[in-house]
């Protein structure tokens, strides 16, 4: 059975997001061909559940992944993590055979 997990500082900025604008049942994750390395992450605000998506709790906090993006994130853990004077979702991914050299994208 496929498995996203959530650290607990990404499910403290998940609830923070979601409580600062008002609405919403978890963090939407996705992936899209992109960059040089094949695909790129995409997050976007879960209103609701459509009948592909599933659902993944730790913490407190939900995302939402759609059942075509799921073999490509089985396994994956969010995190959240400051990187300098950034601060940014992190996604630990097993699936990940390699990236590019900016890290902006990768292939499985």
């Amino acid at each position: 059975m496929a498995h996203i997990s959530i650290s607990e500082a990404a499910a403290r900025q998940i609830q923070r997001v979601l409580a600062e604008r008002g609405q919403g049942l978890g963090l939407r994750v996705g992936v899209k061909p992109s960059g040089c390395s094949g695909y790129s992450y995409v997050l976007d605000f879960a209103d609701e559940l459509a009948p592909d998506d599933r659902s993944f709790e730790d913490h407190g906090a939900r995302v939402v992944i759609d059942a075509k993006a799921l073999e490509m994130l089985d396994g994956t853990e969010v995190d959240y993590v400051s990187e300098g004077l950034n601060q940014l979702f992190k996604f630990k991914n097993p699936n990940v055979k390699d990236e590019c050299g900016c890290g902006e994208s990768f292939s499985v």
